[in-house]
């Protein structure tokens, strides 16, 4: 799939994964690994922006993969984003769909929503939400009209 298909049809808190194509180099390369990893990997989709228009700079739409923590002691030291142009030249592959019952607790800031965290249903939201505290949050169930209609959209994009 293309960078754009993901923009359009892929729910927030999918996993996608994301490749240029080429076979993995051995481990005893350490550069050629490193530059690999840095173009084929597995996230979870957590916000798409719009396109923008200033009167200074235009940027396309995007969208913004959450590639795993790096924690120590409990404690999340750093959280590894990666944003993605509509126009990236990568290929793009919907692995998981939330599932119908999972919660996101949903953050919006201006005219993007971000996908803060997907729990397993309500309680797990709730629960997580009395923990980490957020404005402008708001919990969204996936429900089976959802998932239908991606299995739809996807059918139809591809």
């Amino acid at each position: 799939m293309s960078a754009l298909t993901i923009y359009h049809n892929a729910p927030l808190g999918s996993v996608i994964r994301y490749s240029d194509g080429t076979p993995k180099p051995p481990a005893r390369f350490a550069r050629k690994l490193r530059d690999w990893k840095n173009r084929n990997g597995t996230g979870r989709l957590t916000k798409k922006e719009p396109p923008r228009e200033r009167r200074t700079y235009w940027s396309p739409a995007c969208f913004t993969l959450n590639e795993g923590d790096i924690v120590r002691g409990g404690i999340i030291l750093v959280t590894m984003m990666r944003t993605y142009s509509v126009d990236s030249t990568l290929r793009f592959e919907l692995v998981e769909r939330p599932t119908i019952g999972m919660v996101r607790v949903l953050q919006s800031i201006g005219d993007t929503t971000e996908l803060l965290h997907l729990a397993e249903n309500r309680e797990a939201a709730e629960r997580w939400l009395s923990k980490n505290h957020y404005s402008n949050v708001r919990l969204e169930e996936v429900t089976a009209d959802e998932v239908g209609a991606d299995v739809i959209e996807a059918q139809s994009a591809a």
